[in-house]
């Protein structure tokens, strides 16, 4: 290569270099300028151009049943915001928007005079009164979609549910237990102008946070729906101040329907009181009443202080405790502990517990998880109230025995049944079954979780057969047995402080009912509470009708076949005997424990089958002043065909007392209670 050519090159390299360093100083000088010199005015300039910028409201999570069933959702809404300070005739405009909107003039105008850069006008309006506010085209107000809550079920499982503010926030329920969970990204409004001064917006989402999650529940809609709709017609007929009905699988733990009246709707919640929204199974705290001898006798049984047989004198209704006497609603005499629970003694219910022991007795009772939270998944919980040992007189050591002095919740009744339900432990409540990330498809699973056994299995099905007469005719709550199935449970009538006089109140009481079915293998623990019924006040009367329909729905429905040799006869059958029982002639002998009467049995065989063959040759015995079961016990041991009408004591019979055997195949019987003779 030439001399000449070398230089040549060199030179070109040279202009090259120089052109790249004279621009590389021309953009740090413009830098220098724009960052450190102007600095101020270009801050100055992007403040005119940007106007502001508006938080909007998460979107939150699907809320499902348990079937995948939407209970609340996010529907997309527009709304209708304003920037003041760029509307000239305000006047003007709010005469439009007013029109529109439906709103009074004068409130718009004072938003459009607000000396705020932002305001919203109205929110969550219709598409086809959005596309009006459009057309409009007022300077200074705009229109963006957001979301709203949604509750397709209305005023189904609402209390529940509960409900989500103006904002997207959870203030209600499990909108608000979960609000953490169900709330998405929060996306910002960010309000601009271009370089002609003409305003514009952008939505910008936020970087942080997690994505939207949806809640899956245990709860069954349609059991929930019937629940409630049945709930709500029992409360409506007794004229009732309010009712309750939950619905758990006891196995589990799991809320299949949790029905609270008065009702409201999630949608319109503002129109309700905020007495309308209290879910009454956890926040309304109530003296249980005969319910608790459903626990006193598994106490009992468990602690080994007394056996089914054993009997107590009742002292025809009347017993004096320290400085007060405790009445019985009749007047029985010698009971046993079986018929003690059957018939709802309270006088036996205290010599059973006197046995037992206040302190033990309510050891138990902490156990079954009363005067604690359950530590259900839901806002409000309420503790109830034990006094303790130390704070109790005389008469507060017995009036508990029937669930006097104390206060439990429907949610710590029904999780207690369940324990003698499912064999002697006590589940954790819960409704929530899974969580699941929409951004990643996580799902998070709630298990059944047992807190502790608090009777053993062979406690746990020895009450359970006892319970099971309640709902016989011997009972008091024939009118919670279901046909084709074994139910078992216990009604309770307690009486409410009057809060003026502080003393209970004989106008005023809450009846109630809580039960299991089958008695077999129970797939349903149903609990009713009836506040304030007007006229009957009796939970076998008020609240058993709705364990009865709400049990026999939800079985059908969960496809649970009933036992083809059960029959409403079988529930009038004694609880199984105890290790002596005395039969007739008051002859003893031991029998077997663990034998009960098939449904349709004939109880005519062995010593009894020999004895009603020679009663066969005489005359039907008077059976008036007899109890339902003492009557059937003797018809049966003639071989006869029973009918029972009424409850209370035999005050009828057809044919009548002195009527040849041999011409009697069945035999009538009317009953009334005492005292209406």
């Amino acid at each position: 290569m030439k001399v000449k050519d070398k230089k040549w090159i060199r030179f070109r390299i040279y202009v090259v270099a120089t052109f790249f360093l004279f621009g590389f100083g021309t953009i740090l000088a413009r830098a220098y300028q724009l960052q450190v010199l102007e600095s101020d005015h270009l801050k100055a300039i992007a403040r005119a151009g940007y106007i502001g910028k508006t938080k909007l409201p998460p979107k939150r999570g699907t809320i499902f049943d348990r079937d995948g069933r939407e209970l609340a959702l996010s529907v997309e809404v527009a709304s209708i915001y304003a920037h003041p300070r760029r509307i000239n005739k305000k006047a003007r405009a709010a005469r439009k928007l007013s029109r529109i909107l439906g709103e009074k003039r004068e409130k718009i105008l004072g938003l459009l005079k607000s000396k705020r850069s932002f305001s919203w006008i109205k929110r969550r309006i219709a598409p086809e009164v959005a596309r009006e506010v459009i057309a409009l085209d007022l300077e200074g107000v705009g229109v963006i979609n957001e979301t709203r809550r949604y509750y397709p079920g209305r005023e189904n499982a609402g209390h529940l549910v509960g409900f989500a503010g103006i904002d997207n926030q959870g203030l209600e329920g499990l909108e608000k237990k979960y609000d953490k969970q169900l709330r998405g990204p929060q996306d910002s409004l960010i309000h601009m102008r271009d370089a002609l001064g003409r305003p514009f917006a952008i939505i910008r989402p936020n970087p942080f946070g997690h994505g939207i999650r949806d809640l899956t529940l245990t709860i069954d809609k349609d059991i929930q729906y019937k629940a409630q709709q049945i709930l709500k017609s029992a409360v409506k007929k007794t004229k009732a101040k309010s009712g309750q009905c939950l619905v758990v699988d006891p196995v589990t733990g799991e809320i299949l329907a949790m029905a609270v009246v008065p009702e409201f709707n999630p949608n319109i919640f503002s129109e309700y009181s905020p007495a309308h929204w209290r879910n009454r199974s956890i926040t309304d705290s109530f003296e249980p009443g005969s319910i608790i001898k459903a626990f006193l006798l598994a106490a009992s049984l468990e602690e080994s202080v007394v056996s089914p047989g054993t009997k107590f004198d009742c002292e025809q209704g009347k017993c004096r405790i320290g400085k007060e006497t405790v009445h019985d609603t009749h007047k029985y005499g010698v009971l046993s502990v079986s018929d003690i629970i059957v018939r709802s003694s309270n006088i036996g219910a205290i010599k059973i517990g006197q046995r037992l022991g206040y302190k033990k007795f309510t050891d138990y009772l902490k156990k079954l998880g009363f005067g604690s939270r359950t530590g259900i998944d839901l806002p409000g919980e309420r503790k109830g109230f034990i006094r303790p040992v130390k704070e109790a007189r005389t008469i507060d050591q017995a009036t508990i025995f029937f669930g006097q002095g104390m206060t439990a919740t429907s949610l710590q009744l029904v999780m207690a049944m369940a324990a003698i339900a499912n064999g002697g432990k006590l589940m954790k409540p819960y409704v929530v079954k899974s969580i699941m990330d929409r951004s990643t498809g996580k799902v998070k699973v709630r298990r059944p979780k047992v807190v502790r056994r608090v009777f053993s299995q062979k406690t746990a099905q020895e009450t359970a057969r006892i319970l099971e007469g309640v709902a016989g005719q011997d009972g008091t709550a024939p009118k919670a047995a279901i046909k084709g199935f074994r139910v078992a449970g216990k009604t309770g009538t307690s009486q409410k402080v009057d809060p003026r006089t502080k003393r209970y109140s004989r106008t005023k009481y809450v009846a109630g009912f809580v039960g299991f079915v089958p008695l077999e293998q129970p797939k349903l623990v149903i609990l009713v509470v009836v506040d304030e019924p007007k006229g009957t006040a009796y939970g076998g009367e008020v609240a058993a009708p709705v364990f009865r329909q709400v049990g026999r729905w939800a079985l059908n429905h969960l496809r649970v076949n009933p036992n083809k040799g059960s029959s409403a006869v079988a529930r009038t059958l004694p609880p199984i005997p105890d290790k002596n029982v005395t039969l007739l002639s008051g002859k003893r002998r031991k029998t077997d424990r663990g034998r009960r009467v098939q449904p349709g049995t004939n109880i005519v065989s062995g010593e009894v089958g020999r004895i009603a063959s020679e009663l066969k040759k005489g005359a039907l015995p008077d059976f008036s002043g007899l109890g339902m079961r003492e009557v059937l016990k003797r018809g049966r041991a003639l071989g006869l065909e029973v009918h029972l009408v009424g409850t209370g004591l035999a005050v009828k019979q057809q044919p009548d007392a002195g009527t040849p055997l041999q011409e009697v195949a069945a035999v009538r019987i009317n009953f009334r209670p005492p005292g209406k003779f």
